[in-house]
């Protein structure tokens, strides 16, 4: 016999803004402990020293994650040049200086054009990428350097935004880019070009796929509304599973439809599209899940919403 989950068996996401000085499993198990539920997991690390929208996926909501995981992402993120820490952040130690007193905003500007489009990138040792199972970041802070291979990416759009000269220049910049893209490499990659060593000193993700800082809620209001017992008023914070996939197309089954589908058989349906992953939906409107196009134009239930508990 399966083991009942403790806690509240509630369904949504909630896009929280996350507060610095927290890890991000750390801060899902605040939200997780406010929330009483049952089953929740977040969307991606961010680091501790990063704020912003993190994801949170309660019930069956955590059945799409992955569709976040693999969303582009939106950060902003000033740099320190003239300063390379052992981390590529602000929380490491510092390994070398170098005076950019000659440094123009030209300059950066020049530099930062070479890292637009798709590129190559070297994970630092302080992420959260496994090897033989150990975090990076873990093996970085026993000391120990493994080999890592450049990974794809795709930077869709990098802004500097302000440019502050100086001993130590820093650099305000807004990027958008594909999942896997690490803001502190950029920040190293870009030291280096530049001759003069860069770390991050602050950052804040402002979009996780369809999520924006406007649909975040910071932890604090989540506290004040757990201190007060305003559980209601905390659940209408949660948005509806679907939400993570809305930019699937929709396809839309007949009653008959969705029975077939719940019960794992693929289902013809008119005017589906071609091929791909798609949102299905009773007509209705209630979501069941999502579903793939077969060869033959059939639509087959890859992942779906258990209603009943």
């Amino acid at each position: 016999m399966a083991r009942q989950r403790r806690g509240r068996p509630i369904d949504g996401i909630l896009v929280l803004d996350k507060p610095a000085g927290v890890s991000s499993n750390r801060a899902l198990q605040m939200a997780k402990r406010l929330y009483n539920a049952a089953k929740a997991g977040h969307t991606g690390s961010l680091d501790p020293l990063a704020t912003g929208v993190l994801p949170l996926c309660f019930g069956e909501a955590t059945k799409f994650s992955q569709f976040l995981l693999d969303a582009d992402k939106a950060y902003e993120s000033s740099f320190l040049l003239g300063a390379a820490t052992d981390t590529g952040d602000a929380e490491g130690a510092i390994l070398e200086t170098c005076d950019t007193t000659g440094l123009t905003e030209a300059d950066v500007a020049a530099a930062l054009d070479t890292f637009r489009g798709e590129i190559e990138q070297v994970p630092s040792m302080y992420s959260a990428i496994k090897h033989q199972g150990q975090p990076l970041y873990k093996l970085a802070r026993q000391g120990v350097e493994v080999e890592r291979k450049a990974r794809r990416v795709v930077i869709k759009q990098l802004e500097l935004r302000n440019f502050e000269a100086g001993a130590q220049a820093r650099v305000d910049i807004y990027l958008e880019c594909s999942k896997g893209t690490y803001v502190r490499s950029v920040a190293e990659d870009l030291g280096k070009l530049l001759g003069c060593g860069a770390h991050v000193v602050s950052l804040r993700r402002t979009q996780a796929g369809p999520f924006g800082l406007q649909d975040s809620v910071t932890m604090s209001t989540l506290e004040a509304l757990s201190a007060n017992e305003r559980q209601a008023d905390m659940d209408a914070l949660l948005l509806p599973a679907d939400t993570a996939v809305k930019a699937l197309p929709l396809v839309k089954l007949s009653e008959s439809g969705g029975f077939y589908i719940r019960q794992g058989q693929p289902v013809q349906v008119p005017n589906a599209p071609c091929d791909g992953m798609v949102r299905v939906a009773l007509e209705s409107g209630e979501f069941l899940g999502v579903g793939e196009i077969l060869d033959d134009g059939r639509v087959a239930p890859r992942r779906l919403i258990v209603t009943s508990r």
